[in-house]
């Protein structure tokens, strides 16, 4: 938008602060060079677009606003004279995209110094040399400096998910190591029993009907029912009793392990009738070492798949094999964070899901929004640990408008009211010095507003804290950092 052009007075010019200490010459050049122009109430121009002007206000009032998703979030408006904004990198030419990063409208007739923007860069690289090699190094140096901080903040991520990751990886490995070593000693004694069954003078009849009970069994075992914990008690009494009137020996030893496999007094009777009397103890003895190895190669399978779950999570929470950037489901990284993270919750606290899956997926960066459920995550458990422990933490998704909506609510501490509004400064940390960097809410911002065009927010009293974070469901044109 281009406004009504108007006399260019040095003098004018030379009073606002940014050209307050130029020579006459200089004011000279920025009339002849520059214009200025008065703007009616309206757009003046439009963040994205390319940077082709330095505005200096001179009378009037403007605002400026940044786009978050869909919406124009005013950040400032001021009525001060000398205020700039528009094409202020135009210095570092091509080596940053030279576009608006903000919209700028005025609410009055305003009156601006307009600059080009190659004017602008000439006039900073011949009057201020020197300034002009600060502001580089202070520009760049700010972005090393930003890039820096981010991995540190991903590095004591990734540490802590390493440690809890180790941990539950750790109780399933060791849990199939034995169960393999005790399926190792339970095959050689099935073995033994089976030649002392073999040494008998038994029809080809009946080593069939024992295979044939034994592979039976094993189907048994397989599907076997879930039992309370009385259920199982009154069945095993049972069990026991069978056990000892058929002269079976140390019958209490062997009725756990058929009640866990689902065998009960019908199945045994079944046995009695298909085998002879003076083998039945031998037969139960056989049957019992199936049911363990059956028993023990489910809990080796029980535990490799948990293995396999866990480190399916973690390739899904790293999306170390899948596109930077993609349609994504909400659910699947909510639940791969969660389950790198349950070390961490522990089982104090209990994780409620409240997911609608009827959310279709967005277009996101996984790996960076998964960064932000590991932050806001663990803020949670330091609420409800400061909070003496025990709680719940809700994960809920739901459709708000025209944007999804992730919301994690805990009952821990609370924020205080007064300090809501510094939360996702950088370095702002309320936890002991040595646990908290101050950048997790800073980062997660940036990745939420800045990279995804969406909004987060917070919500908090004391027992009731709820951190919103609200996406856009169609993409967005990226817009520069």
């Amino acid at each position: 938008m281009s406004g009504r052009l108007m006399p260019c007075n040095p003098q004018e010019i030379g009073s606002l602060f940014l050209f307050e200490k130029l020579t006459p010459e200089q004011l000279g050049r920025l009339c002849s060079e520059g214009r200025v122009e008065q703007f009616e109430p309206g757009p003046v121009y439009t963040e994205g677009d390319p940077a082709t002007c330095f505005y200096v206000m001179v009378e009037g009032t403007v605002v400026l606003s940044r786009r978050v998703g869909g919406d124009d979030v005013e950040v400032n408006r001021t009525s001060q004279r000398g205020v700039y904004s528009g094409a202020w990198q135009a210095y570092l030419g091509d080596r940053v995209p030279q576009v608006y990063n903000s919209s700028m409208r005025v609410t009055e007739p305003t009156r601006f110094f307009v600059l080009p923007a190659e004017t602008f860069a000439a006039v900073i690289r011949d009057w201020f040399p020197m300034a002009l090699h600060l502001l580089e190094g202070l520009f760049f140096g700010q972005k090393s400096t930003q890039l820096a901080i981010n991995q540190r903040e991903r590095l004591l991520a990734l540490g802590s998910l390493s440690a809890g990751l180790t941990h539950e990886l750790n109780n399933p490995a060791a849990a199939a190591v034995r169960a393999t070593a005790t399926l190792r000693e339970r095959v050689g004694k099935m073995r033994h029993k089976l030649a002392i069954i073999a040494q008998g003078s038994y029809s080809p009849e009946v080593m069939a009907n024992l295979i044939d009970i034994q592979e039976r069994t094993a189907e048994r075992v397989a599907k076997a029912p879930t039992l309370s914990p009385l259920e199982a008690a009154d069945r095993e009494d049972t069990v026991t009793d069978w056990l000892d009137d058929h002269g079976i020996p140390q019958g209490w030893r062997i009725a756990p392990t058929f009640v866990q496999a689902g065998l009960d007094v019908d199945w045994l009777d079944q046995v009695a009738a298909a085998v002879d009397e003076d083998i039945l103890p031998s037969a139960i003895g056989w049957l019992n070492y199936t049911v363990e190895t059956e028993l023990l190669m489910d809990e080796i399978n029980d535990s490799t798949a948990r293995i396999s779950q866990l480190v399916d999570a973690a390739k899904q929470y790293s999306q170390l094999d899948r596109a930077p950037f993609r349609n994504a489901d909400v659910h699947e990284l909510l639940d791969s964070t969660l389950l790198m993270l349950s070390g961490k919750i522990g089982r104090q606290i209990k994780v409620v899901k409240e997911y609608d899956r009827t959310l279709p997926k967005i277009p996101a960066y996984p790996a960076e929004l998964n960064q932000v459920w590991t932050n806001l995550i663990d803020n949670a458990v330091s609420a409800i640990n400061s909070a003496g422990g025990e709680g719940t933490l809700t994960v809920r998704t739901a459709l708000d408008h025209d944007r999804l909506l992730v919301e994690f609510r805990d009952t821990g501490v609370g924020i205080p009211a007064e300090i809501r509004g510094r939360i996702f400064d950088p370095f702002f940390t309320t936890k002991p010095v040595g646990e908290g960097t101050g950048l997790g809410l800073d980062i997660s911002w940036r990745i939420v507003v800045n990279k995804h065009h969406g909004h987060i927010q917070v919500e908090s009293v004391p027992g009731d804290t709820r951190f919103q974070v609200l996406l856009p469901l169609a993409a967005v044109e990226e817009e520069s950092e």
